[in-house]
């Protein structure tokens, strides 16, 4: 009589979560410690970004009031801002770029001085009929770090991340 071949029977996966790391064993360690040293670096980029774009809002806003009669020139004959009165804009723009940086800086309402300073930072391009390209490129590089500034916060080096345990004690 011919016995039938066993086929040696597979031990079957442990069931639940054994996904293993696309890394390999040795890369892993040192994957971990890159990115805990980029994480550690976060707070410092986010204030960086804040002071870099606070400071060139900021020094456009002492332009404007170091010679107002020439900004209100400006905003009725070169700036061209949608919706408002030369006038109006004006003031808004100035106390915009004065203001707003300084919430920036300390990252008091960091997420509010970041879409406000974005606002801003739209109406300035809109409002010129020509704009450079280096100009422009300028001003995307700023829009871009307002963005991230407005999607992740001011970080945690700012009165916001101070404040928050202290107003909101369940968080």
């Amino acid at each position: 009589m011919i016995k039938p071949l066993q086929t040696p029977v597979m031990p079957m996966a442990p069931m639940g979560n054994t996904r293993r790391s696309p890394l390999p064993a040795f890369v892993a360690p040192a994957w971990a410690a890159v990115e805990r040293s980029l994480q550690a670096l976060q707070p410092l980029a986010q204030l960086a970004a804040r002071v870099y774009v606070a400071k060139v809002f900021f020094l456009s806003g002492l332009t404007k009031i170091r010679d107002w009669d020439t900004t209100l020139a400006l905003f009725q004959d070169e700036y061209h801002v949608p919706l408002l009165p030369p006038e109006v804009a004006a003031y808004a723009g100035t106390c915009g770029e004065l203001g707003l940086p300084v919430l920036l800086v300390l990252g008091l309402a960091g997420r509010f001085a970041a879409a406000g300073l974005s606002v801003v930072n739209v109406m300035a391009v809109l409002s010129l009929a020509e704009i450079t390209a280096p100009a422009l490129q300028q001003h995307q590089f700023w829009g871009t770090l307002l963005v991230a500034l407005l999607l992740w916060g001011p970080g945690k080096w700012s009165v916001d991340a101070w404040l928050k345990p202290r107003l909101l004690p369940n968080n």
